[in-house]
Formats: C-alpha cells, sequence, structure tokens
C-alpha cells in the first residue's frame, strides 16, 4: 500500500540557531569505547597516530564531530584525572566498578583525550568528579588543561610533555547526581555544584561553560531546583551563574525497561513502541523548558542532553557491563525523530550526546580487534545530517500523515508516520525526513513558502526490512542511496519506501 502525507517548510521563516554542538559524542571507559575502540596503543598493528585508532578518526571526521563527552557517565565519579597522567607505564591501576569489574590501566587519560579531539577538530567537554571527588582535584584539572604562565599545575603539564594550554569549552560538573554519580537529592546536589562551579576557574582567554547534572528523563524537579540556585534566589536576570548550562539524560526503549530487550530481534509492536518513546522526548524537553522559561524567559541558561540513545539487551556471548548491542534501521529512525526534535528546540537546547561513539549502546561505528570496521545506520544519519550544524531551523509542519495508535508503555499513544524539519544556511537548505510506517511507501507533498527553489540532492537510507543492520560480511546492508526528488509549482514531491531516513538538499534562490 502506498499512504500519502502533506507538509509545509517557509523556507523564509528562520529561526533559531541550530548548535552544531546538538551533534556532540559521548566516549566513556565503557566496554570497548576506548578501549579496542579509539585506543589501541602505539604499538598495535592497526594502523593508528599515537596510539588512536586512525580509520574511526578518518570515518569520525567526515561527520564534523563539534564534541566530545569524556570521561563518562559514571565512569567520571569515580576518575581520578592524575591516575591518567604522565609516563603510561607508571600510572597507577584501577577497578572500574561501574562498568564490568575490569581493570583500568590509565593508558588513555587527559593528553591522550585532548589528542583525540584535535584529531578529529571536536570541542572537549571534560566531565569532572563530583561523587567521589574534591574541589581542589577538579580546581588543579581545569588549571593543567588550561592555564598558560607559570604555575604549578601548568608546570606539571610541560613536565609531561604539553607546553601550550589547551582549549577546553565545557565543563561537566559530575554526572547522573541522583544515581550513580552519589545517589543525591537535588538539593545537596546544587549546593554541591556550587561550591565546585566557584573553583572550576576561566584561566586567560579560556572560558568554561559550566554544565550542572540534571534529572533522568522528565524529573523537572532536579531543573526546578538548579534553576533556583542559578537565579540566585529569584533575583531577576542578568545575575552570575555558577553554571551556564543544565543537563537531562533521555534513553529510549520499547517501554519493558532499559537493557531488556533485543536489539535486532523485536516484533512490530516493539518497533512502534520504541519509536514512540522516541518522539516522547519532544514531552520531556518542553517539560524543562516551561520550568527553565518561568526562571529565566531570555533563555540565557542552556538546556544539554547529553546522555541519549537507544538502550538494548547487550549481545549474546558479550559481557553484559560492556553493553554492546548491534545497530538497526530502527535506531537510525530513532535518531533521525531525535534530530527533529532537536532543531525544534534549539533555542533553548544547546548540547546534545548520543551515548556512545564506538562500540557502546547507540554506536556510530562497531571495530573489532582485528582491524575490522562497521558503519551503523545511526553513523549515516549524522553524516546526511550535517547540514544541519549551525543553520537556521525553518518553520516544518506536517499537516496531514497516516498515523499508528498503540500503547508506548505510558499509555495509549498516537504516532505520526512522518517526522520532518528543516533549515537554511548559506544559500542551500536542508530537509529530513523520517518515515516509520513497517510496511508501506508514503508519497509525500511539501508545499515551500517564502522562497523558490531547486534540488540539488536527495538520499534515502533504508533496507529490506526495519531489523536490517551491517556487519562486517555486509557493511554496506543499510548505506545511503540517491533518491527520486522534484519540485513543481513550489510543491516539493517524494516517494519514500517503509522504515526510512531521507535528506533532500535545496539551492535557494
Amino acid at each position: 500500500m502506498t499512504g500519502r502525507a502533506h507538509a509545509t517548510i517557509d523556507l523564509a521563516a528562520e529561526g533559531a540557531t541550530i548548535s552544531r554542538h546538538l551533534y556532540g559524542h559521548f566516549a566513556e571507559h565503557l566496554g570497548r569505547c576506548v578501549y579496542g575502540g579509539f585506543w589501541v596503543g602505539e604499538d598495535a598493528a592497526i594502523p593508528n597516530v599515537r596510539g588512536i585508532r586512525l580509520d574511526v578518526v578518518d570515518a569520525l571526521r567526515a561527520l564534523d564531530v563539534p564534541n566530545m563527552r569524556w570521561p563518562g557517565g559514571c565512569f567520571a565519579d569515580e576518575y581520578h584525572w592524575r591516575d591518567g597522567i604522565g609516563p603510561r607505564a607508571d600510572r597507577p591501576t584501577m577497578v572500574n566498578t561501574n562498568w564490568g569489574d575490569v581493570i583500568e590501566d590509565n593508558a588513555f587519560g587527559t593528553h591522550e583525550f585532548m589528542d583525540l579531539c584535535d584529531l578529529l577538530g571536536a570541542d572537549a567537554y571534560v566531565n569532572g568528579n563530583v561523587g567521589s571527588g574534591t574541589v581542589q582535584e577538579m580546581s588543579e584539572w581545569v588549571e593543567y588543561l588550561t592555564r598558560a604562565g607559570d604555575s604549578p599545575m601548568s608546570r606539571l603539564r610541560r613536565q609531561n610533555g604539553r607546553d601550550e594550554p589547551w582549549r577546553v569549552p565545557f565543563w561537566g560538573l559530575g554526572n547522573e547526581a541522583w544515581g550513580c554519580g552519589g545517589n543525591m537529592t537535588p538539593e545537596y546536589y546544587t549546593s554541591l555544584a556550587r561550591r565546585f562551579a566557584t573553583f572550576a576557574k576561566n584561566h586567560g582567554d579560556n572560558t568554561l561553560q559550566r554544565i550542572a547534572a540534571g534529572g533522568s528523563d522528565d524529573d523537572v524537579r532536579w531543573t526546578r531546583v538548579l534553576m533556583e540556585s542559578a537565579m540566585g534566589g529569584g533575583a531577576p536576570f542578568p545575575v552570575p551563574s555558577p553554571f551556564q548550562s543544565i543537563s537531562f539524560h533521555y534513553y529510549t526503549h520499547s517501554g519493558s525497561g532499559i537493557g531488556t530487550e533485543p536489539a535486532t530481534g523485536f516484533s512490530p509492536e516493539q518497533y512502534f513502541r520504541t519509536l514512540a518513546a522516541a518522539a516522547d522526548v519532544e514531552r520531556i524537553i518542553s517539560a524543562h523548558e516551561e520550568v527553565m522559561d518561568a526562571y529565566d524567559p531570555e533563555r540565557v541558561i542552556g538546556l544539554v542532553c547529553d546522555e541519549w540513545g537507544t538502550w538494548w539487551h547487550v549481545e549474546p556471548d558479550t559481557n553484559p557491563g560492556f553493553l554492546f548491542q548491534q545497530n538497526t534501521m530502527r535506531d537510525a529512525l530513532v535518531a533521525g525523530i531525535h534530530f527533529d526534535v532537536f532543531h525544534r528546540h534549539a533555542a533553548r537546547l544547546r548540547m546534545a550526546n548520543i551515548a556512545q561513539t564506538l562500540n557502546v549502546l547507540q554506536a556510530m561505528i562497531l571495530t573489532d580487534d582485528d582491524g575490522g570496521l562497521v558503519l551503523t545506520p545511526t553513523y549515516h544519519v549524522y553524516e546526511m545530517n550535517k547540514g544541519h550544524q549551525d543553520a537556521a531551523s525553518l518553520a516544518a509542519t506536517v499537516v496531514d500523515a497516516p498515523s499508528w495508535e498503540g500503547a508506548d508503555g505510558k499509555g495509549s499513544t498516537t504516532l505520526p508516520l512522518l517526522s520532518l524539519s528543516a533549515s537554511a544556511k548559506n544559500g542551500a537548505a536542508l530537509l529530513s525526513l523520517s518515515h516509520l510506517s513497517a510496511d508501506d511507501d508514503l508519497e509525500v507533498r511539501i508545499d515551500l513558502h517564502g522562497r523558490s527553489a531547486s534540488v540539488t540532492r536527495a538520499r534515502v537510507l533504508t533496507a529490506d526490512s526495519a531489523t536490517a543492520h551491517n556487519t562486517p560480511e555486509r557493511p554496506d546492508a543499510v548505506a545511503p542511496a540517491p533518491l527520486a526528488a522534484q519540485i513543481s509549482d513550489g510543491v516539493l514531491e517524494v516517494r519514500l519506501p517503509p522504515h526510512a531516513f531521507a535528506t533532500v538538499e535545496l539551492a535557494l534562490a
């Protein structure tokens, strides 16, 4: 069967800028994300640059990675940065109690991470240790990274081979303080965050954007307590805030609970419930925005979703603490839906970080120890969508589309089977469309207003089923392909296959 959908886009109605940092990444010391993913060591047979895997760097460069969050996650609040500097042979080991109870040898530390950011051209987002660390420890780490001249930490950095300071724009004040970061109340954490932020100094021309650890999902109580603190007890803006953004985390599953369902062998019902849960991120962002707007109508404080993505049961015969899962066309559509929502909320949402870049949860890339590398369907969504980075969001509305009705784990829900967003930059526009039907084609008509346009390129990402995924034997089972698209009398017409993500690039007159 073929469905029909109608949408409108005003090519002249430019809204908030879609920050490139909405396309951020996350690398935690978890499973094979860092070790066996980014880091293979300088003596490895796999080609590397100073121990960092070269084919991974090359693949990620194609995505224009804007920022990388490290070292966690839960690992951040048991990580002590001095263990990861100096000669590697002299670095102490520790036990990674959060993820697999394995030995961490600290071979990948501060210098290696900053080297990775330099290779990728990405900004560093360093997540400090509030849960088990001290104020002095965090203060000295900031100084070590960012201070020039003569100081105790800059001398230590030079002793370890780095003369000039690095630029570190983003600094996390702990992680998931409500859980693995310390099991705190929002009031207690907020007091700690103010204290830690005070001593995370700006050195020289490096200005930190301090990010307070907020709640999970729609727990807006954390947001309310943090905003009350940021406002200085209710004083009107502008007031000096101890932090510049508030985070939240949101993981997608089909309703049975995080990590309980298969990544590939899912049912049609699980497929639709997953996509409905992905679309629910709009409600969650709106809930946090409502609280923040009440305190901060000028939107001085940013909202950050620094962990998001799907979370399935681990693949068979893998360490359950390593969170290695396969990545299907369904995961690609979850990413497409999220980005459409992120674009619509770009006025408040300043950053988002998918969990995680390599070999963990909804990864961009899967690697093996023999040098194999697979690009996932989610990788292709990032590549196809990268033109949205730092572009102006456009008013895009789905007027009419088929829908799925069912339950998403929270109750009955209606899921439109077309998701859409658009942006404009440098005389061009980029349209993103996610068609969510499991079986039917969709004829889409989009009325283009405000400016005339012509199609320069259109691509589609799909496969023979929503469970399709890439493997070393079939690395291109899910890969972008050309898509027919045409504009006639100001109407863009495109036919989308089932479970498909598509982008259409326009030249604007």
